[in-house]
């Protein structure tokens, strides 16, 4: 009687093919995850993820107090300095002014940061020759300091494409560090080191806007 008026649980009627089914929608499942893991992209050495297709890479002792600028043109003209840090595909990430500005902030205090380090990102290709300078802006010292210039190619992998360091020896020096040339898949054409006034270059512009 009690069956009758459904107070006690009913307990449910076996079904195999309801338990096949469940068993076999684990088993694909299981081998879409082993799928997924299959066809993962593989990390490749050598290989950078950057939008940028050369760096250009400025440096000098480590917490020396003397200010070096980079200049680099472009094919076209265009120019990037510390005072237009954008020009063209061109990108300046930072003026580094020697021992006036080299801190990050860290919870509100000043943390004095010992690298001197300025690069400028090449983001798309133009082909032709780029010329890259340094000038000596401000000398704290007498003695000539020695700075590093470096260009890489970045894609598909990393290619340094010129790397040397030459004596800067007093303030108002500027001194051409490398040119050069790319086509227009990027490849370089071409690499020299002979002297161009970018500075006189900009001067030119002024006058003639005047």
């Amino acid at each position: 009687m009690i069956d009758e008026y459904d107070l006690m649980p009913q307990e449910e009627p076996f079904d195999p093919f309801a338990v096949m089914l469940f068993k076999a929608l684990q088993v694909l499942a299981f081998l879409f995850f082993v799928a997924l893991l299959a066809i993962a992209p593989e990390a490749k050495d050598g290989k950078i993820d950057s939008k940028a297709e050369f760096l250009v890479t400025m440096a000098w002792p480590d917490q020396h107090p003397d200010d070096f600028d980079m200049f680099v043109q472009d094919p076209l003209g265009n120019m990037v300095w510390y005072r237009r840090r954008e020009a063209g595909f061109m990108l300046l990430d930072r003026d580094d002014r020697g021992g006036v500005n080299d801190f990050i902030l860290v919870n509100g205090r000043k943390v004095l940061s010992p690298i001197r380090q300025e690069t400028v990102s090449i983001r798309g290709i133009v082909a032709g020759e780029y010329t890259v300078n340094i000038y000596h802006f401000i000398a704290m010292g007498r003695e000539p300091v020695p700075v590093s210039v470096k260009v890489e190619k970045l894609n598909p992998t990393v290619q340094v494409v010129h790397y040397d360091k030459m004596m800067m020896q007093s303030a108002g020096t500027e001194r051409t560090a490398v040119r050069f040339s790319i086509d227009a898949s990027g490849g370089i054409v071409d690499v020299n080191h002979h002297e161009k006034s970018l500075l006189q270059t900009l001067r030119n512009r002024l006058s003639k806007s005047g």
